[in-house]
């Protein structure tokens, strides 16, 4: 089992930044990648970043240059940086983890949500 929880979330004008948090508890050692979506009203939730086990990430094109996503395993935490942001980047924001089954000590392959966060940008 894993437990995801958002924070850093709020309002912000266009141009501005925010970080958000991504807090993971339980078996966080089965965890291989850890990821951002996000939903705006009307809207298909999408992926915004995504972060493997090793490191290696992946952005949709709308963020690209714009927004940074991090880990720090020692805290079991996930992180975004978003930097110049614009009105359509408004939504509730997702943290997101999949658990890989790992032969002696990960039997179970599952993904996890938070409930997640909202950012609002003003124009």
């Amino acid at each position: 089992q894993v437990q995801l929880v958002e924070s850093g979330g709020g309002l912000v004008q266009a141009g501005g930044s925010l970080r958000l948090s991504c807090a993971a508890s339980g078996d966080t050692i089965c965890i291989s990648a850890m990821g951002w979506y996000r939903q705006a009203p009307g809207k298909e939730r999408e992926l915004v970043a995504a972060i493997t086990s090793g490191g290696s990430t992946n952005y949709a094109d709308s963020v690209k240059g714009r927004f940074t996503i991090s880990r720090d395993n020692a805290k079991n935490t996930l992180y975004l940086q978003m930097n110049s942001l614009k009105p359509e980047d408004t939504a509730v924001y997702y943290c997101h983890s999949v658990s890989t089954v790992v032969p002696g000590m990960c039997d179970y392959g599952m993904d996890y949500w938070g409930k997640g966060t909202l950012v609002t940008v003003s124009s």
